[in-house]
């Protein structure tokens, strides 16, 4: 094992009633990797430490206000091929829970462990924090969070209910391997969600909801009233709206359903444990393969200095990149972890992600999204006697290849302008045509916060990302 690093005074409790028994977390797990380590073919430990508030209303009532310290962890063994994953939720049963685990994996274990070469990494990553949440008192949290409710409801007489939430999240989190890593690294998440629901003539009902994330700054909650009246005034304006005209149309995508779009519909696709699991997506994912048109370039990135989706190593250990998963149209990468980039051959991209340390890491996205391209708004609608502007996405699901995603907004584009509003606009089709059916792309890229459900873990914290996009034949369906 290698030489422990030095890390900022940050302990656990062993379980001894006597709160003066603290030894170091690094040292405990770096020990217990050792002792176990040679029985299996791979071992690691990860556990999280963390504290969080959350304050949520409804309406114009007080739905909760919760705060909680939490410790998590996971260990996850391989023995000739066969893993098991084992958590635990104390320290004093590190030893048991790590036999349990070795004792799994060799149960299932026949085959061959093949995990991609990566360096070995001893670090500490510690944040720049501006204003802590946790120096920010429950109270002044509350304010914050039932000001911004009252600013939904009272928006206009039509606005029926709402929904306010605010919560943060700080802590710790460590990672030991049996290969001599050790990487430990703060982590801090502040995001919040605003709802706004409207209900017209004949009991229509339309919604709209804004959100936002900070990794460092408590003060980004502060001053964003425009923001929260924004969800209102979505609301709002589409209780005017009449039915889209189904059929085929030139429709142009804003950046966050572009960005939805791309993460949904080929994102997944690009997820290995899906290629390698599936048979027809390997014929259709080969590497170097003409995806789109050549003004298309599709990226991973979680280099991005202060994106949802943004870290310096994943949960394996692996350090962050940047991925082209098409570039110049072709199909370029695909997103792995160590095991799937092992079995295809390819190298690790450090896609492996947990939702925390209770769960195992599967290949996830990071912040995905569409390069800029070179064309202005006006520029794209201007030669369009009739289409369809859709805006943010409402709902939608994938199958393969095929998509269908309801936009939150809609409006009619005609003779080149932006025209009236219309509702209930669902954007269907295969992802490989639309690709190739892209027709401009636009100078305007811009990153979003998500979350994305995958393996039962949910939400893991992403970004999506994308410049307005023009697309023809897009089969849209209307009421």
């Amino acid at each position: 094992m290698s030489s422990a690093i030095a890390i900022p005074s940050f302990t656990a409790y062993t379980g001894n009633r006597d709160p003066r028994v603290h030894i170091s977390m690094q040292e405990q797990l770096q020990a217990a990797v050792s002792r176990y380590q040679k029985q299996v073919d791979y071992l690691e430990l990860r556990l999280d430490q963390s504290e969080s508030t959350s304050i949520s209303f409804r309406g114009a009532q007080l739905d909760a206000i919760d705060r909680s310290f939490s410790l998590s962890g996971g260990i996850r063994a391989c023995h000739k091929g066969g893993w098991s994953f084992v958590t635990f939720n104390g320290v004093e049963e590190l030893n048991d829970r790590i036999e349990e685990a070795i004792s799994q994996a060799k149960l299932v274990g026949t085959e061959t462990t093949s995990l991609a070469p990566v360096e070995t990494i001893q670090d500490y990553v510690k944040l720049e924090i501006k204003r802590d949440p946790r120096g920010v008192s429950l109270d002044e949290k509350r304010r914050i969070v039932e000001e911004y409710n009252r600013l939904l409801l009272e928006f206009d007489p039509r606005i029926q209910t709402t929904s306010a939430s605010l919560g943060d999240r700080a802590g710790i989190s460590y990672f030991v391997n049996s290969q001599g890593s050790c990487i430990v690294q703060e982590k801090l998440s502040i995001s919040g969600g605003f709802g706004a629901i409207a209900r017209g003539e004949g009991g229509i009902v339309r919604q709209g909801y804004e959100s936002f994330y900070s990794r460092s700054d408590f003060n980004d909650v502060v001053g964003i009233e425009d923001r929260i009246r924004s969800a209102a005034e979505r609301a709002i304006r589409q209780l005017e709206a009449k039915p889209v005209k189904g059929g085929q149309h030139t429709v142009v995508l804003d950046p966050y359903l572009a960005g939805v779009f791309i993460h949904e519909a080929f994102g997944h696709l690009s997820e290995a444990d899906f290629v390698y699991e599936n048979p027809r997506m390997q014929e259709l994912l080969v590497l170097g393969k003409p995806l789109g048109i050549e003004q298309l370039n599709v990226v991973d990135d979680a280099t991005i200095p202060g994106l949802p989706g943004s870290l310096k190593y994943d949960d394996e250990g692996v350090p962050a990149q940047r991925k082209y998963l098409i570039k110049d149209g072709i199909l370029s990468q695909r997103l792995h972890s160590r095991e799937t980039a092992g079995k295809m051959h390819e190298a690790p991209t450090g896609n492996a992600r947990a939702l925390n340390a209770a769960y195992p890491p599967i290949v996830r996205m990071t912040n995905t999204g569409i390069e800029a391209g070179e064309h202005t708004f006006e520029e794209m609608i201007k030669d369009i006697e009739e289409g369809v502007y859709a805006v943010r996405m409402l709902g939608g699901q994938t199958n393969g290849e095929m998509f269908t995603f309801s936009a939150a907004e809609g409006y009619n584009i005609r003779n080149g302008k932006i025209a009236e509003p219309v509702s209930d606009v669902t954007l269907s089709g295969n992802v490989f045509q639309t690709l190739k059916d892209i027709e401009a792309i636009g100078n305007d890229s811009v990153y979003l916060n998500g979350g994305c459900g995958k393996g039962g873990q949910m939400p893991l914290a992403v970004s999506v990302g994308g410049p307005h996009l023009r697309i023809k034949n897009v089969v849209v369906g209307g009421r």
